[in-house]
Order: structure tokens, then sequence, then C-alpha cells
């Protein structure tokens, strides 16, 4: 159900707020995917760890599904794990997000704020991947997450199913 038209121009300016919201959830993943992936650099690993704290819900429930091995995961902690372990051979990975549609299925507004609200949002991913021997591998996927308000903390994701499009491994050139 798309709430955009049924509500008066405050109402939509404040479901314009938080689609905002909700679609940076998705990017501050992407930067916290990628420093989970620096292993060895605490800073980073704490940053991800953090991120990931932030924008997932603590029953979080997380399925990688499409690929050639299934992963999951529930909890932010426990994904942050998974992550890790993943990346842990490549040199580098930079997730790149992007077409990101957010539908609100409830939201409930009290003074000027949203007090709570469910919506789903898709997203597309392109995540390069890079190993020592300078080959690459690409995954093309889409993202589905469950987000809720939860008050206090904001909009966090509580469901997320990276379904993968196609993998493709391929050499790099210099980065000269």
């Amino acid at each position: 159900m798309s709430l955009s038209f049924n509500h008066n121009l405050e109402e939509r300016y404040l479901l314009s707020l938080a689609r905002e919201e909700v679609e940076y959830l998705r990017r501050l993943y992407g930067k916290a995917t990628d420093a989970l992936g620096k292993v060895g650099d605490q800073q980073a690993t704490e940053f991800g760890a953090a991120t990931f704290r932030r924008i997932f819900t603590p029953d979080v429930l997380v399925r990688v599904t499409g690929g050639p091995k299934a992963l999951e995961g529930s909890g932010p902690d426990s994904w942050a794990g998974v992550v890790t372990n993943a990346l842990k051979d490549y040199e580098s990975t930079q997730h790149l997000i992007g077409t990101q549609v957010v539908e609100f299925t409830d939201v409930q507004f009290k003074d000027g704020e949203v007090l709570s609200g469910r919506a789903e949002m898709s997203s597309y991913l392109q995540a390069w991947h890079a190993w020592p021997d300078r080959s690459a591998r690409i995954v093309l996927g889409t993202y589905y997450d469950k987000v809720r308000f939860n008050p206090g903390k904001g909009w966090q994701i509580y469901d997320m199913t990276l379904e993968y499009t196609s993998v493709e491994h391929r050499q790099m050139g210099d980065a000269t």
C-alpha cells in the first residue's frame, strides 16, 4: 500500500524524510560491509559492527540466496561475523547500492513526528570483490528489506534478504 497520496502536505513531507532515512540504512550497510572486509583493521571492524547495530534491530533475520553458498544470520553481531568471514580473503571490496524503492505499509504521526511505522524496501546491488591476484568477483543482486520505526532508535531493518542475480569472475587491470 502506498501512503504518499493519502496524507496532508505536512505528512507527505514527513514521509519524504522517512523515505530518505530508510534508504540511508542500505547505504550505511554498504559502507559497514566494506569496513568489515578490512580484516586486521580494528577501527574499520569497530565501525562496521557499530553500524550494523545501528541499522539492524537486535533480532534481525538475514539471508543471502541464489549464490554459490546460502548464508544466514540472526542479530547484527552474528551477521557481522558472517560478513567478516565471507570477505576475509579479499584484498578490498566495494558495495554499490542503487535503484532504491521504499513502500510504506503503515506510518502513524503525532505532533509532526513519526510515532510508528513499517516499510519495505528493495535496492539493487553491484559488489566488487578484489582478490590479491588482481582478479575480481562481481556480484549483482537485489536486497529486500523489511523496516520498522523504533522510538528512540529510528528506522531499522528487521528482515533482510539479498537475492543474487549473477556472479562473474574476471581479471582486473592495474590501478595506475
